[in-house]
């Protein structure tokens, strides 16, 4: 036990946040686990306070989940917490660096630029360069910018006539003005989550999918397994995470017929999966490197 009082920004009673605060409060004896929907930034007097405390006054902030789905309104929360960090306190991962991975357009242009291999992608707020890029493409798959775990996604066809795509579009974008969109490719049921710490390998799980759904995530019933890459799939996984610098962070890959690509990078990375999948105590993991990091 120390006396070092390190925070988590979660979501209360979900169990990666939970299992986090577990492994802290056995390593520290200090539990706090918060909400930013409760968190007050007073400029004023250059505070952060949850629940009438200052979270400027600890000693370290790990964010697990800055909220239950991504929105603008996460780039917000997010800007917050700079403001203990400009007090001292160690957040991890840094919040300027999340800000880059919240919105998919800013991780997809960082990932291009770092020459990452991704599936072709259009963006655009045209309607018609919309609709091009669904006939090019044959299935394209419609992204919101703020969405995680493939909420909000849709697939359309081009083998529908010209006025159903167009009426596609349109519904789609009433939502989202700015059009993102992906050459549907094949899965076979399965992609990976690759999983670093400190920019470190740790291990890889695979999510395959159990039912006829077109993507392979839990919330629509895919599972967790084993799987142990390549090394030049190790490296492709390890540059795509470089430029973002994060603490923790699992890199999604699909393996295709013309070779690996990457769909994006994790602004936090998934616990239940490494486990599960890959046997990794990420919350265990996490802790140490953190007060290693802190120096305690």
């Amino acid at each position: 036990m120390t006396d070092t009082r390190i925070a988590i920004v979660g979501i209360p009673g979900k169990w990666s946040t939970e299992v986090l605060a577990d492994a802290l409060e056995q390593r520290t004896g200090y539990r706090r686990v918060i909400d930013m929907a409760d968190v007050e930034l007073d400029l004023t007097h250059n505070r952060l306070l949850h629940k009438g405390d200052d979270l400027c006054k600890l000693d370290g902030l790990i964010v697990k989940k800055i909220s239950a789905e991504y929105s603008p309104g996460t780039l917000d929360r997010l800007e917050m917490l700079r403001t203990a960090q400009s007090r001292g306190v160690q957040v991890f991962s840094d919040p300027e660096k999340m800000l880059r991975l919240i919105d998919r357009l800013s991780c997809t242009v960082t990932l291009r630029n770092a020459g990452i291999p991704m599936p072709d992608t259009c963006v655009t707020e045209s309607p018609a360069a919309a609709l091009a890029a669904v006939k090019q493409y044959g299935e394209a798959v419609f992204k919101p910018l703020f969405s995680s775990k493939a909420r909000g996604m849709c697939v359309i066809s081009a083998e529908q006539d010209d006025a159903r795509i167009a009426a596609s579009i349109e519904q789609f974008q009433r939502n989202n003005p700015m059009l993102y969109i992906q050459r549907k490719v094949e899965l076979s049921g399965r992609d990976l989550g690759m999983v670093f710490l400190g920019g470190e390998y740790l291990g890889t799980y695979a999510r395959v999918s159990q039912s006829n759904s077109w993507n392979t995530t839990i919330n629509s019933g895919g599972r967790y397994e084993p799987y142990t890459p390549d090394d030049a799939l190790i490296d492709l996984a390890r540059r795509a995470q470089a430029p973002f610098g994060l603490d923790f962070t699992t890199v999604d890959v699909a393996l295709t017929d013309t070779g690996p690509i990457v769909f994006e990078v994790s602004a936090f990375g998934g616990f239940k999966g490494a486990l599960e999948g890959a046997g990794i105590d990420a919350a265990a993991l996490y802790t140490d490197y953190v007060l290693k990091k802190l120096g305690r």
